[in-house]
C-alpha cells in the first residue's frame, strides 16, 4: 500500500527507516554522516519530491551547509545504497519506503500537492517484462512513474 497518501505514525516510520540506514552502514562499513542522515530525515519528513536545492536550503538553515555539492553528495550516497529514490520526471528525490529490500518501485506522483508515494511495480503483470524477453532485451533497471491526484487532492469540499 502507498501509505504516503494515508495517515500512518510519521515517527515510527521516521525511526525505522534511519535505523535501518544505521544498520546497513555499519554491516557494510559506511559512514551514515550526520549530514547524510539529516538529508534521509528530511526526505522521511516532507513525503513529497525535493529538489537538491530544497534540501540544501533546510541545510543551510541549519547550518549542516551551504554549497550544493553537500546537498548532492549527500542525496547520491543515499540513492546509491537504496535509501532515496531519484524521479526523473520532477528532477528530484524522495525516501525509499522499502529501503534494504531489493524492489522494483513504481511511483504515484500528485500533481496538486507534489505528494510522492512509493508501490512496487511488477514487471511481469505489465506486459513489459515479455516485450523485453520477446525482443531479446535484458532489463537492468525500470522506473515507473505515474501522475494523477493523491487522494486529499481529489477530495470535494463538503
Amino acid at each position: 500500500m502507498a501509505h504516503q497518501f494515508h495517515d500512518h505514525n510519521h515517527d515510527k516510520c521516521i525511526s525505522g527507516a534511519v535505523a535501518m540506514a544505521n544498520a546497513y552502514c555499519a554491516l557494510h562499513r559506511l559512514q551514515l554522516t550526520p549530514v547524510r542522515r539529516r538529508v534521509l530525515e528530511i526526505l522521511l519528513q516532507q513525503h513529497r519530491a525535493m529538489g537538491a536545492y530544497d534540501v540544501l536550503e533546510i541545510l543551510r538553515e541549519e547550518k549542516l551547509g551551504s554549497q550544493p555539492p553537500v546537498a548532492y553528495r549527500a542525496l547520491e550516497f543515499l540513492v546509491t545504497h537504496g535509501f532515496a529514490h531519484r524521479i526523473e520526471r520532477l528532477n528530484a528525490f524522495v525516501a525509499c519506503s522499502h529501503p534494504g529490500r531489493a524492489h522494483s518501485p513504481a511511483f504515484l506522483i500528485c500533481n496538486t500537492c507534489k505528494t510522492v508515494a512509493e508501490t512496487e511495480a511488477d514487471l511481469r503483470d505489465s506486459g513489459i517484462d515479455e516485450a523485453a524477453r520477446k525482443a531479446q532485451f535484458t532489463i537492468e533497471r525500470a522506473v515507473v512513474e505515474v501522475e494523477g491526484l493523491c487522494p486529499r487532492c481529489t477530495e470535494t469540499p463538503e
